[in-house]
């Protein structure tokens, strides 16, 4: 089984710009975060797929592989899509730009699940952990998700679910972390189906392949992401460095 790790790199973000270029200890937020996903020994292979010539260039100085987008893209599954789609590959991992902190056991969790599927009825992995704070678990930018007895995604919101109109049942409260590995065949489909009505109402992409048919396993960590999605992040990760 081949697997590789595809880090899809905006340039723009909306609540900081710029912020894959930023100077982490010496070196950017983008090739700390390549750097590390193959420190992890998990993949045969690693690319960065990106808009921008910046982080293209960038990469590539690095001694790195990075693969330039041809289309404007609404998700970053339809960006690894495209990039992937000639790359002879079974299982592709998602990793995110801005996490140059990567834990690798979620990520061997994640493969491991494609291993041991030999029926090959799972056509995606990702992540979740359980959160108890009422005030993240009412965020709308805390996506949950709800799961059958299997862990196989029953559907994600940014709403809560499941309401708690009776407590003290037992209901945990998940939280996705959007960290994904595909089968290549889900992700080409995913490519050329049009967007639904319930990804549209609450902009999460996964929606896509549950409205589809799609199944998507999902493995519970207790390793919260470490993301730098503000410059007061930044400045924590320059200290952890």
């Amino acid at each position: 089984m081949k697997i590789i790790a595809v880090i899809p790199a905006r340039y723009a973000s909306t609540r900081f710009p710029a912020k894959l270029m930023q100077d982490l200890g010496g070196k950017s937020v983008i090739v700390r975060t390549y750097e590390a996903a193959i420190a992890t020994n998990l993949f045969d292979d690693v690319f960065v797929v990106t808009d921008s010539t910046l982080i293209y260039k960038e990469i590539i100085a690095h001694n790195g592989k990075a693969i330039m987008s041809i289309k404007e893209h609404e998700s970053g599954s339809d960006r690894i899509a495209e990039a992937v789609e000639n790359i002879d590959v079974d299982v592709v991992v998602n990793v995110q730009g801005d996490e140059p902190f990567i834990d690798k056991k979620p990520l061997e969790e994640l493969i491991e699940v494609f291993k041991k599927d030999s029926d090959k009825k799972v056509d995606l992995a990702s992540l979740m952990f359980q959160i108890t704070d009422k005030e993240e678990i009412n965020s709308p930018n805390n996506v949950k998700v709800i799961v059958d007895q299997q862990n196989f995604a029953l559907y994600f919101s940014r709403s809560v679910i499941p309401f708690p109109r009776e407590e003290n049942v037992g209901v945990r409260y998940m939280k996705h972390i959007g960290i994904y590995a595909f089968r290549k065949q889900a992700l080409l489909d995913f490519y050329s189906l049009p967007m639904l009505s319930l990804e549209a109402s609450e902009k999460l992409e996964q929606l896509r392949y549950l409205e589809y048919g799609k199944r998507i396993k999902m493995v519970e960590t207790a390793h919260g992401s470490i993301g730098i999605d503000t410059p007061e992040d930044l400045e924590k990760a320059r200290k952890m460095v």
